[in-house]
């Protein structure tokens, strides 16, 4: 039978079917950040060891500081942050699992640092305890976030049980308007399927703009399939993939390099292979977006007005409306273009990579934010290159921070938050209430609106710029 990239993955990692209609599946790779404490806890109170501790790996990023990195851990002013850092250290090295840790030059963010170091290639099951796993589906693997309880067993079986998803297709068609990047393209799609849209699938994002996308931008885009309520998402794997992934520290190299690429090759979808859903998006009528809500769902076009829950049948959803607003202190009709920002976040894993910088900075270039605006690379690769560009200089001279890597704004554990009733503009994925900061209001948006909105103190349309 004609088979999906997917079920491909899928079928290729099943060791055993249960009765319910689980299928136990074998991981090939296993991501652990300081968050995982619970699961090595739990994973000590049992007696258990860790079974492939040459599968998984570990990264310092949720709670890491973005500022006095040059102290190391002993720098980490916050007692419980510091804790959690040392607490991974020693879980590491108890089991042999190899660590990027808060000092080393490979540190990052677990969705930006895994893939530059070639850890994350097509075919592969990963796991990771966080939500944001998804992004690794950009190189055409079967990538989702999983709970304590299963990292532990994880880590103690290198199994999970899992029961098989759906699929669904999301072909974009056309070519991307001038100024509309991969985030914008993410966050119209979750605008018109919803929050829920996706729930119990995994997407396969295709078409001609997904094809002409970079490596990067396709990590934008499989990194808030969560955000529809996917299990994943992912991208069948093509000439971009591999050229990305040649020549990185742990891709294959040689006679393997050859191997792998063969069995590459056989991953993407059969041309008359089934999805159980099939979504379209016409990419000519797309513009930059950005959010006025409490979700991601609750986004539209910065050339338009926030919308009048008055106007909306359905009684939940305009309750729903009606909360964000008063969260957001909106009021409907109001153009999304005249929105005054206390402060601007660039960053996160969803757009911390190199070009989502490069796309920043040409915007700031020459220019003089007028609201605090921090820049923290996804990794410190990123942050390495991007000074040698001479990035970080364009940022600093337009009155920016320029900080170090980790998870940062993004999620408000770190020291780096929003103030209870200050606006954000963010390149973050999540928009929830208290999300970067207790009261905190957030509107995510792309890497260059963010740097617009530093610039002139209010979401502002980036074509104007």
């Amino acid at each position: 039978m004609a088979r999906t990239l997917f079920e491909k993955i899928w079928d290729r990692h099943v060791i055993a079917h249960g009765s319910g209609g689980d299928a136990l599946l074998w991981i090939d790779r296993h991501y652990v950040h300081e968050g995982s404490f619970h699961a090595f806890n739990a994973l000590a109170a049992s007696g258990r060891g860790v079974r492939r501790a040459q599968n998984v790996f570990a990264f310092d990023d949720h709670y890491v500081p973005t500022t006095g990195r040059e102290h190391g851990v002993a720098g980490v002013a916050d007692a419980e942050a510091r804790e959690l850092i040392e607490n991974l250290a020693r879980n590491t090295a108890r089991f042999g699992i190899r660590h990027f840790h808060i000092d080393d030059a490979r540190q990052g963010i677990v969705h930006v640092a895994a893939p530059e170091l070639g850890l994350t290639l097509p075919g592969l099951v990963i796991n990771c305890g966080d939500s944001h796993t998804s992004t690794h589906g950009a190189v055409g693997a079967f990538a989702f976030g999983i709970g304590a309880s299963q990292v532990k067993q994880v880590l103690a079986t290198q199994c999970l049980w899992q029961r098989k998803p759906q699929t669904m297709r999301i072909s974009i068609d056309g070519t991307l308007p001038a100024s509309v990047c991969a985030k914008d393209v993410i966050l119209a799609i979750i605008a018109q399927i919803g929050i829920g849209g996706a729930q119990g699938h995994v997407i396969e994002y295709a078409g001609p703009v997904v094809r002409a996308a970079s490596l990067e931008a396709r990590m934008t885009i499989c990194n808030m399939s969560i955000e529809a309520g996917a299990r994943a998402g992912l991208i069948a794997p093509d000439d971009t993939t591999y050229e990305w992934l040649a020549g990185r520290p742990y891709a294959p190299a040689g006679g393997t390099w050859d191997q792998s690429l063969a069995y590459w090759k056989t991953l993407p979808s059969d041309a008359d292979a089934r999805f159980d859903r099939e979504v379209r998006i016409d990419a000519t009528t797309l513009e930059p977006m950005v959010t006025w809500g409490t979700n991601p769902e609750e986004g539209a076009p910065v050339s338009r007005a926030v919308p009048d829950p008055a106007s909306v049948t359905d009684p939940l959803r305009r309750a729903r409306m009606e909360s964000s607003l008063r969260y957001m202190d909106l009021a409907p009709e109001t153009p999304l273009a005249s929105i005054r920002i206390d402060r601007v976040f660039i960053g996160s894993c969803t757009n911390g990579r190199l070009s989502d910088l490069r796309a920043a900075a040409a915007i700031a270039r020459g220019r003089t934010a007028v609201v605090p605006a921090i820049v923290s690379p996804g990794s410190r690769a990123v942050k390495a290159a991007a000074e040698a560009e001479g990035i970080d200089r364009v940022f600093l001279d337009a009155g920016f921070e320029w900080r170090d890597a980790g998870c940062s704004m993004c999620v408000g554990m770190n020291g780096d938050q929003v103030g209870p009733g200050e606006r954000s503009a963010s390149t973050s994925n999540r928009n929830f209430e208290g999300r970067q900061g207790k009261g905190a209001r957030t509107h995510l948006m792309g890497p260059a609106m963010a740097a617009a909105a530093a610039i002139t103190g209010r979401i502002t349309d980036v074509r104007t710029l």
